[in-house]
């Protein structure tokens, strides 16, 4: 039986994809959703640490830019915390018991870490990139302690499709 399912968030579209998915076993099954944000240094939306090469050394920048720099981190980590919060409230209205976690680091190993510390029966993943061996949803599903659940994204066809779809169950 699935009472836990895992969902990784981003500001993706096959995030929102996969937490609908997610949303909608939660709903079925009547599982509680785990929604976790995984801050990632090296993400392309992250900011960066300032550095400057001495000689042949790296050496941390000081000062006002290092300051600039943290107030920069904190207002990343709080926009997603913001996405978390939102998604957790999504979820309870719609009658889905949920909780979230942010944690920094790389997020394919911190979501199988959180999976395996948090007993999670099913996690659930968007997916990007069909072509990519190095993808997160990939590592998920070779790694990851429990089913994995990758929600790939949906052509022009199907979301015109689904629209079409909704239209008609709602008439």
């Amino acid at each position: 039986m699935l009472s836990k399912i895992l969902v990784a968030i981003d500001e993706s579209a096959s995030s929102e994809w996969a937490f609908d998915t997610a949303l909608d076993m939660a709903k079925a099954l009547k599982a509680e959703l785990l929604l976790v944000h995984v801050l990632d240094a090296f993400a392309s939306d992250s900011p960066k640490h300032p550095q400057v090469l001495v000689g042949s050394f790296l050496s941390d920048v000081e000062s006002p830019v290092q300051k600039e720099y943290e107030q920069r981190w904190q207002q990343f980590e709080n926009r997603y915390g913001t996405l978390l919060r939102q998604k957790r409230v999504e979820a309870e209205a719609a009658g889905v018991a949920a909780n979230h976690i942010q944690v920094q680091g790389m997020p394919e190993r911190k979501i199988c870490d959180i999976a395996k510390n948090h007993n999670i029966d099913l996690i659930v993943a968007g997916s990007r990139d069909r072509t990519s061996h190095s993808s997160i949803s990939n590592y998920l599903v070779r790694h990851a302690p429990c089913s994995v659940t990758v929600v790939h994204p949906k052509s022009e066809d199907q979301v015109g499709s689904d629209t079409v779809r909704s239209q008609a169950v709602a008439v």
